[in-house]
């Protein structure tokens, strides 16, 4: 198995860089990454549905999707992302906790007792430390993972939407979990980087074939390529998602509304906003409109509506 030390923090770089070496290569690998202030979003969510949306527009934390599925993950750099790709049986490929198990024994090894939990987590004491997902390509997974080591706790909480009743979708919805960072569990390592190397010393000597490898040049256009045409692009992280209806009832200017928006594809197809007759007859306009902070602040300017910062977050 080749061994990755990824020297970037890019999320967009890094989360390109699993799907390449999946799908290009017949290798099997072990990365370690971790990445900015990030929201991950699973491949099925809708991304406003699961995030805080103004707190993520106002404090400029992208949103992600990944192509597994499952839940949202928050990142940063107090966050140790560790990921596998590896061959699989037919039928045996989804294996939680094959890919968890080393991870575990190698906490287990510096004296702290996580187990693996639900569906696909790890836990110390009954708190999460990891969230975990799968995807499959052909006789090839990806297993990805997070270990909260120093994350700031408050920024992952602010980023997540807990309140989700505006929102009717069919798409995942995120299993919430109580969460503790490692640090608080163990004084075995001073920072993340040493967690980050503890545990790649530990890949590289138990394991029989580990090997440490570097990204050729190859690899990284590719993978940079691919975070450009993709996991940039208001399409793969917004529009991609399933379909949903907001509907919401709202004070703004001394009145209030209530505001419902079919959204398709990232696309709003029908809305209604009543209580208002300006707003009733301006929100058929917004039939084809993408379902975004600036796109929506663009469209009531244009309208001569002047909203305040605050107010554009009631459409979301």
């Amino acid at each position: 198995m080749f061994c990755i030390n990824l020297d970037t923090t890019d999320p967009f770089f890094n989360l390109a860089v699993e799907e390449y070496l999946l799908k290009s290569s017949a290798e099997e690998y072990l990365i370690l990454f971790v990445n900015k202030p990030s929201v991950i979003i699973g491949k099925h969510q809708s991304g406003h549905r699961e995030t805080n949306t103004k707190y993520v527009t106002e404090n400029q934390i992208p949103v992600i999707r990944r192509i597994s599925g499952g839940g949202t993950v928050f990142h940063d750099l107090g966050n140790l992302n560790f990921s596998f790709i590896s061959r699989s049986e037919t039928g045996k490929q989804v294996d939680f906790r094959k890919y968890t198990r080393p991870v575990i024994d190698f906490l287990l090894s510096k004296g702290v007792d996580a187990r693996f939990e639900g569906k696909n987590d790890l836990k110390v004491d009954g708190l999460k430390i990891s969230g975990n997902s799968e995807h499959v390509h052909g006789n090839r997974v990806l297993h990805h993972g997070t270990l909260l080591f120093n994350a700031s706790l408050e920024m992952l909480r602010d980023s997540i939407r807990k309140d989700v009743s505006c929102y009717t979708s069919r798409a995942v919805v995120s299993n919430p979990s109580s969460v503790i960072n490692l640090k608080e569990k163990t004084a075995c390592f001073q920072d993340i980087a040493e967690l980050r190397s503890e545990l790649m010393n530990y890949f590289l000597s138990n394991f029989t074939g580990n090997i440490l490898y570097s990204l050729g040049q190859k690899e990284i256009l590719a993978a940079a390529s691919l975070a450009d045409s993709k996991y940039k692009t208001w399409e793969w992280n917004w529009a991609y998602g399933p379909d949903y209806t907001f509907k919401n009832r709202f004070e703004m200017n001394n009145s209030f509304y209530t505001c419902t928006l079919f959204v398709k594809e990232g696309l709003i197809t029908e809305c209604s906003i009543e209580d208002s007759e300006q707003m009733k007859s301006i929100s058929k306009k917004l039939a084809g409109c993408r379902h975004m902070v600036k796109e929506l602040s663009d469209f009531f300017r244009n309208e001569n509506i002047f909203l305040t910062d605050g107010d554009i977050f009631n459409f979301f």
